[in-house]
């Protein structure tokens, strides 16, 4: 930022403070409720929006007295003119100039609003958006533990989540395709979510609704005297464990054999089932206006249809007939999705709220156990994740994107079918946590399988490129020429880092190399990203002759919170130093100038 912007920020800003709270589109009250404050007092010509370029008329000035009645203040309008082009209209007091907050915030990208507590009424001014960090000490990062801090996302609650799929059990993402597709990333993401959440926050509610166990199922309400169900043993584990058949029409006319339940905060629905023939699972909701809205969970290979505006099915697949499966969903997840298919964001919401799961029916023949409501069922969604990784792993060890990426139009784009060094990452960092949680073999294979594609140089289909021709970078976004994506990278590190603490053999060392290598570059190449101000979220700027991209607060705090874990893992000191740096831009300390 240049000197001569940074000193009119400083100069304004306490005017911002005042003003914000002063008036409002012309009229507004002069009240604070701070000791400081001047109370009652009128400043109606003030505007809290530029000036319109048809002329600036400044009034006379006027006085005001103090609420103490003190000392007489004056103020009156002034034109402010920014850099000889516009204007807005500002207050003068004396040799002070105040200008309006709006103006402040969009001319210098910063953040502000009235906050009260404790009784006070105070403006809150920050420099960033994301400038909140830990005080306390963090546990050091591991393989096993939490993934940064994923323990904060809700994928499944991202506007671009189409919904959670009943076939696959992960998000079906909309972001550059508006049908959907399975998103690599994000699905990785989701599973890092939920494993880290049910480390950070264990403690789980649980409702039992049917165990198998009782030979009284009273509880059950039969639609008519053509439906049964009775307690049967389970010959799959042993005789000793029970399991209850049920038998009804599979029409979803019929109301099914339905169990009441009356819940708002166990949303959770978790399940063994298997359907011997069609059969369906249908959750009643209950809005806030008593209306009844129906989820129905039906053997179809549709992924999600609405019926109306109350009824609304998802596919569970139709291969799952005649197996037995373990079904989990967010049930209010996907009551808003549905929702969402026909009101605002902010309707459905408030409908989300207000709802509650009034009951639970089941149709058509076959067996279920474990019938619960759950305030979270964290690891089922994990595995679910990390099952979908290896059911889709394709040959060369990868899970390329099926929809094409424009990152530059026309200088930057990908066709379907391209992998993602951040995606083969994050992925791996899932795997490696499904194997330490199950010790299946499977999942710490997949991962392996996964090091082939940073094999492939990015300009043949695969990830890796080259600096100068002798740093490798891998890429989240493997076009011609590089964009060198900084975020993207360092996932991919943490995925290498976690394989090669993990695995052993070949793997181990392959994930070694290719780790090694990598922060090799990224020390080279780590403070091409440092703007004075920020970072990069890439170097198009240097690749392809490009406006440079600045990356916003969000994705600079990553770039923090990475080079941070880095920094337990490798004593450089440009890892700790750095990161203390860039956490200096997001309070507005800038790096010095000549």
């Amino acid at each position: 930022m240049p000197r001569a912007n940074l000193k009119l920020l400083v100069a304004c800003v306490g005017i911002s403070i005042l003003l914000v709270t002063v008036y409002n589109l012309g009229k507004c009250d002069f009240t604070r409720n701070d000791v400081n404050s001047y109370r009652d007092e009128k400043l109606p010509y003030l505007v809290n929006e530029f000036h319109d370029s048809k002329g600036f008329q400044p009034r006379a000035a006027q006085s005001y007295t103090h609420s103490k009645g003190t000392k007489p203040i004056r103020f009156e309008e002034i034109e402010c003119v920014i850099n000889g082009d516009s204007t807005v209209k500002g207050i003068k007091d004396g040799s002070e100039v105040y200008m309006p907050f709006s103006f402040i915030q969009k001319y210098f990208e910063v953040y502000g609003s009235l906050e009260t507590s404790d009784g006070y009424e105070r403006f809150s001014f920050h420099h960033s958006y994301q400038d909140d960090f830990p005080t306390d000490p963090q546990p050091k990062y591991s393989p096993s533990g939490v993934f940064m801090s994923f323990d904060l996302y809700s994928v499944e609650d991202r506007n671009r989540v189409k919904c959670v799929s009943g076939i696959e059990g992960v998000p079906i993402s909309t972001q550059w395709d508006p049908k959907g597709h399975y998103y690599p990333i994000q699905i990785a993401q989701y599973g890092l979510s939920h494993y880290s959440k049910q480390i950070n926050r264990p403690k789980n509610k649980v409702k039992i609704l049917e165990d198998g166990e009782r030979t009284d199922l009273s509880d059950w309400l039969l639609p008519d005297q053509t439906s049964e169900i009775r307690s049967k043993l389970d010959e799959r584990i042993s005789l000793d464990n029970g399991l209850v058949e049920f038998r009804s029409s599979p029409n979803l006319k019929n109301p099914g054999i339905t169990i009441s339940t009356n819940e708002k905060k166990l949303s959770t629905l978790s399940m063994d089932l298997k359907f011997i023939n069609n059969g369906s699972v249908t959750v009643l909701i209950q809005m806030g206006d008593g209306n009844l809205f129906r989820i129905h969970y039906v053997l179809s290979d549709t992924v999600m249809r609405l019926d109306g505006s109350r009824d609304l099915y998802y596919g569970l697949g139709s291969s799952k007939k005649g197996n037995w499966f373990h079904f989990t969903r967010l049930v209010m997840v996907d009551f808003q999705k549905g929702l969402n298919l026909q009101y605002s964001k902010s309707r459905t919401t408030r409908m989300k709220n207000a709802a509650r799961i009034s009951a639970i029916s089941v149709r058509g023949h076959g067996l279920m156990d474990n019938v619960t409501l759950s305030a979270h069922a964290h690891m089922d969604l994990f595995f679910d994740a990390a099952n979908y990784l290896v059911r889709h792993q394709d040959s060369r060890g990868g899970w390329p994107v099926m929809v094409p990426r424009k990152l530059i139009p026309e200088v930057m784009e990908l066709d379907p079918g391209w992998y993602s060094a951040m995606g083969q990452g994050q992925a791996i960092s899932l795997l490696v946590r499904a194997y330490i949680a199950s010790k299946d073999k499977k999942y710490i294979e997949a991962a392996g399988k996964a090091l082939n594609i940073f094999d492939i140089p990015s300009s043949q289909g695969g990830i890796t490129s080259k600096y100068l021709n002798s740093y490798s970078w891998y890429e989240e976004y493997p076009t011609t020429p590089s964009s060198f994506v900084l975020n993207g990278f360092i996932y991919s590190l943490i995925g290498l880092y976690d394989l090669k603490k993990v695995a052993t053999g070949r793997i181990s060392e392959k994930a070694e190399e290719l780790f090694d290598n990598g922060m090799r570059t990224l020390k080279v190449m780590l403070l091409m990203f440092d703007t004075g101000t920020g970072t990069f979220y890439d170097l198009r700027h240097i690749t392809a002759s490009l406006a440079p991209n600045r990356a916003r607060w969000d994705y600079h705090k990553v770039h923090i919170n990475q080079i941070l874990l880095l920094s337990e893992v490798d004593s450089d000191p440009l890892f700790s130093s750095t990161a203390e740096r860039w956490k200096g831009y997001m309070k507005g300390k800038l790096s010095p100038h000549n």
